[in-house]
Parts: C-alpha cells; structure tokens; sequence
C-alpha cells in the first residue's frame, strides 16, 4: 500500500511539474519580425559606411541607452577591442555601441570613430561629471580581413576605418541594408561573394530575437555543387530563394567551395545577436554561445583556425522576464537566436552584389541547382 501510495504520489507530482515546466512554446509558433532585420528588436539602430575604392565598410549597431553585452569568440584567429569589458565580473557592465568592421586590425580604427561621435555627444561611461571633460563610450568591437580583395589599401598613415565609423554611427537608423554593405562590403563568404545578413523572430511570448551578420568565411554556405543553402531548413518564406533543402550527400573532406587558399585571420563572421528580454551579462554569454550553432549550421567548415568568428549578443531590455522560469526562457532565446543566425548568414550571401569593379562570384551566378 504505501508503494502504490509513493508511485501514484510520485507520478501526479511528475504531472503536475510537466504542467509547470511545459511552455506555451511547445505548441505556439511565432513569427518574422516586421522588418526580417536587427532593428526588429526595439530599442536599436543600425549604421552602416562604405568605400567601393577601398571595398570595405563598417556597420554599427547602436542602442538607444547603454545595455548588457556579451561577446563568444570561436575562430582562431580574431581581432576585437574591449571584449575583456564584458566580463561580468568587471566594472562597465554596459555598452553604449557595438561595431563591425572590415579592414583587418585596420579596422579596428572605426571604434574610435564611434567613441568620438557619442561622446561628443555626452554618451558614455563616467565615474563622475567633470567639467569640460567628455564621458568615456563603451563601444566593443571586431574585425573581419578583407584586404586582399582588390581594393586600393594604398591610404598610407590614415586608414579609413575611422571615419567609416563616424559615419555609420552618425548615419543610424531602422533600416538595414544587406548584401554589399558596412562590414560585408568587401567579404567573401567561401568562394561566393559575401555580405550584411540579418534577420528576427517574435517568439509566442512577446519576445523578439534580432542577428545582424557580415560572413567573410573559409567555409561554404551551400554544399558542394549544389545552389541551395546550408541554412534552408531554416528559412521562412523564400527569404533567400526558397530553393528548399539540398538531397546532396556530403562526404566529411569534400570542402567544394571553401577558399582555396586559407591564411591567418584572412577570414572571419562577425555577428551580433540582439533580444528585447532584460537578460543579464551571464545570460547574454550563453545566448551568444548557443548562437554560435548558427553559423555552424549555416557555413562549412567554420571556426578553423583560419576564422575570427565572434558573436555579441545584447539586451535592450524593454520586455520585463519573470524570475520563475528564467533558464528556460534563456535555453528557448539562445535555440531561436541560433536559426535566426543562420537565416541572417544566407540572407547575406543570397542579397550580395558586385562592387564596382569587381569580379566575385555571385551565389545569383551559380547555375541552378538539380
């Protein structure tokens, strides 16, 4: 008796857990945000420049007051600036700007660019006001390589990275183009040309997930001798084509596609994943690491050494989150920000153009798939 007692105990507590646990999500399904892009995400602004002399460009994401941020860092061979101010365990535990940036270490330049734009404009990080003394942005950022594109880089002792960035920044708004723009002007994704992807998703809750991208990988974003995505189970409507999954059979060392010729940080994907939950900087940092997922599913191979993949992942924090329950809302972000990712990666890739003068294949050039 007491064993049926314990069993019947135990399976109506199971229940009633399941009952607990089981998401709405389970069942519900959400949507594309209205825009298909970051900017879905309220509370952000996206800035992008770019020189078709130079074939290189920086794209800004800019929130509308300083929020959470973390960064997860994959490839082997990245280039990054304050990532270390991300650490929760630090003092600045807010960003005020975030930038993408082609141009190698070069590159990196264009955070200056956006430090100087907002602090002219009193945003920033101060322990105190002083006089005439501007506050300090917090503005992390990351490099892809595109040097070795056909560009002209004779720009001596001034790089345009700098001046790229004050531009972006000074030019954000809701709308992000994609394809040969900002970060992804002069990248290439594999042997096709590659460039700015985003996408978003409304979860049933409320909640919306936003990825910007700028994919200048080695590896390849479809499978060998085949025009459809790596991405395609993924992909809602025909935002890239809607050619469908490939039937294709891959062999693990067949690398069709890849870049011929892989040197150190001569590639990289560069991404920033955004939600409107109040996530901490310790929830943000698994976002951004089951992020990471994304770009595997959507390029091959990725992260080799030859990469600089990196990935933020921000909060706007507009859309309150329960404190009951809050692991699981981060497990459900962090999947969703994953799919999102690898849509915003095709995205890119599939709106890319030619620059001036330039010679890239085009994933529009590819002949069409069996």
């Amino acid at each position: 008796m007491l064993r049926r007692s314990f069993i019947r105990s135990s399976l109506m507590t199971g229940a009633a857990l399941g009952m607990i646990r089981s998401p709405a999500f389970a069942t519900a399904r959400g949507r594309v945000g209205d825009k298909n892009s970051l900017t879905d995400v309220s509370g952000l602004r996206v800035g992008q420049a770019q020189d078709s002399q130079v074939r290189t460009g920086v794209t800004v994401i800019l929130p509308a007051s300083p929020c959470p941020c973390a960064v997860d860092v994959r490839g082997g061979g990245p280039g990054t600036r304050e990532t270390d101010a991300l650490n929760s365990w630090n003092l600045v535990h807010r960003i005020d700007a975030l930038t993408l940036s082609g141009g190698s270490v070069y590159g990196l330049a264009a955070a200056d660019g956006v430090a100087a734009w907002l602090g002219a404009r009193g945003r920033g990080f101060a322990m105190r006001s002083v006089k005439d003394v501007p506050p300090s942005p917090i503005v992390p950022a990351a490099i892809l390589y595109d040097l070795d594109n056909g560009g002209d880089k004779r720009w001596g002792e001034t790089p345009p990275y700098r001046a790229l960035g004050m531009e972006a920044v000074s030019q954000a708004g809701p709308n992000v183009a994609l394809g040969t723009q900002g970060a992804g002007y002069g990248a290439m994704a594999g042997r096709l040309k590659g460039g700015i992807g985003s996408a978003s998703w409304v979860t049933p809750e409320g909640y919306t997930i936003g990825a910007i991208v700028a994919t200048n990988s080695l590896g390849a974003v479809t499978p060998p001798h085949d025009r459809r995505f790596w991405a395609a189970p993924f992909e809602q409507g025909q935002e890239f084509g809607g050619l469908g999954v490939s039937p294709s059979l891959v062999a693990p060392d067949d690398w069709t596609g890849t870049k011929l010729d892989p040197n150190p940080r001569a590639n990289t994907t560069l991404a920033c994943i955004a939600t409107d939950a109040a996530l901490d900087q310790d929830e943000l940092k698994r976002v951004a690491m089951m992020a990471q997922d994304g770009l595997a599913r959507a390029i091959r191979p990725i992260h080799s050494p030859f990469d600089g993949d990196t990935i933020f992942a921000l909060a706007t924090g507009t859309r309150s989150v329960a404190s009951e329950g809050r692991a699981l809302l981060v497990a459900h972000l962090g999947s969703v920000a994953a799919d999102v990712l690898s849509r915003a990666v095709a995205r890119g890739v599939y709106q890319a153009t030619q620059p001036p003068g330039g010679n890239a294949t085009l994933w529009s050039d590819l002949p069409a798939s069996p």
